[in-house]
């Protein structure tokens, strides 16, 4: 099979159609979180943002509800970080994710003492049962425990080897500021799947993020596997990039052309989009990337502007005033300040619906 080269604007268009970030889509929540195989959530707010900007007519309220029913859950999966996904999917991919889990784990633990570790499972197994309990209580109940062990060592490891989901609040954006969370499998009502999913997961994220090279999927996942595609190779297309990198797809994904226009779009902090793949010049110059991954692991709140992140944004809070504050990277045209403009004051409304002034401004430094 001839080795097709694709040039970064045609990965740009891609990963950006495979997002629903060229065109709203008109897709039932569950379905939209399934293809993107879930969305990174260490900030409440952040999904439905990532959603909003994906999604026609999307409704916090929508999302709240789902979550409320135990159809869309919130829990650690993808590098070890907390993602919301529906609960089919937590419960289809929670074995198979393990070893990413359990890793990141050992990983915190080598430097930090040794403690019997199934001791410390089962005793937080039996704290929690059905009750949800945050971290703080948790904590408490194991230093009481091992009172000479590395308490963030002992909670870390819960956190990572327990099945746990967040328990949702009413309001606000469903979720505590001091998260409590609780059994999963009482809490969903299902058994977790024990079967090896990890070459659905695959599929899932080239679906969702793809043609992509095995070490961007690494990157994405957080485990090796340069096995499972090779397992999969005879299934898959497969181009170069302009470095000459393999990349994989799956047969029948569309490819948008390279001149297709890309719409202003505002991505929240930490959007998958900006942390699953290796390289990411498809979507991140790499003359921006301090102004995007900042100190403390943290991931800006970015605008898109022709399919490449071009700034940033934030909301201020005065009183009942908010205002949606643009940080341009790069001098933008009257067009794109216009179509921002246009974009932020429907985000800002969203963000804030209580507000009672709104307004979208730039950051004129440049």
């Amino acid at each position: 099979m001839p080795h097709n080269i694709l040039k970064l604007r045609a990965l740009n268009r891609a990963t950006l159609g495979r997002q629903m970030l060229l065109h709203r889509a008109k897709l039932p929540i569950p379905a939209a979180i399934e293809r993107l195989v879930g969305l990174q959530a260490q900030l409440a707010s952040a999904p439905y943002v990532g959603l909003w900007t994906r999604l026609q007519n999307f409704q916090r309220e929508d999302l709240a509800a789902l979550i409320e029913q135990r159809v869309v859950v919130k829990a650690t999966m993808m590098r070890a970080t907390l993602h919301l996904c529906t609960a089919d999917d937590y419960v289809r991919f929670r074995a198979t994710l393990a070893p990413v889990l359990q890793g990141a784990a050992s990983s915190i633990m080598k430097d930090r003492g040794e403690f019997d570790l199934q001791k410390v499972l089962a005793a937080a197994q039996k704290f929690i049962g059905e009750t949800p309990r945050t971290f703080a209580e948790i904590s408490e109940m194991l230093t009481a425990l091992l009172p000479d062990v590395d308490v963030g060592a002992m909670r870390y490891s819960v956190r990572t080897h327990l099945p746990l989901v967040q328990v949702p609040i009413a309001g606000g954006w469903s979720y505590s500021n001091k998260p409590a969370f609780t059994l999963a499998e009482p809490w969903i009502g299902r058994t977790i799947d024990q079967k090896d999913y990890l070459p659905e997961l695959v599929r899932r994220y080239l679906t969702a993020f793809g043609p992509a090279s095995v070490t961007d999927a690494q990157t994405w996942l957080g485990m090796k596997l340069k096995d499972t595609f090779e397992k999969l190779r005879p299934e898959l297309i497969v181009y170069r990039d302009e470095g000459r990198r393999e990349l994989f797809d799956l047969p029948g994904m569309e490819l948008p052309a390279e001149d297709v226009p890309a719409p202003v779009r505002f991505l929240p902090e930490y959007d998958n989009l900006l942390l699953s793949h290796s390289n990411r010049k498809r979507i991140v110059a790499d003359e921006y990337r301090a102004k995007v991954y900042l100190p403390g692991l943290r991931v800006a709140a970015t605008i898109l502007v022709d399919g490449f992140v071009r700034g940033a944004w934030k909301i201020e809070k005065a009183k009942t005033a908010t205002a949606l504050l643009i940080e341009p990277f790069e001098k933008l045209t009257k067009k794109d300040r216009a179509a921002l403009t246009e974009e932020g004051e429907q985000l800002v409304r969203f963000v804030e619906p209580h507000a009672k002034s709104f307004e979208v401004k730039f950051n004129e430094s440049l």
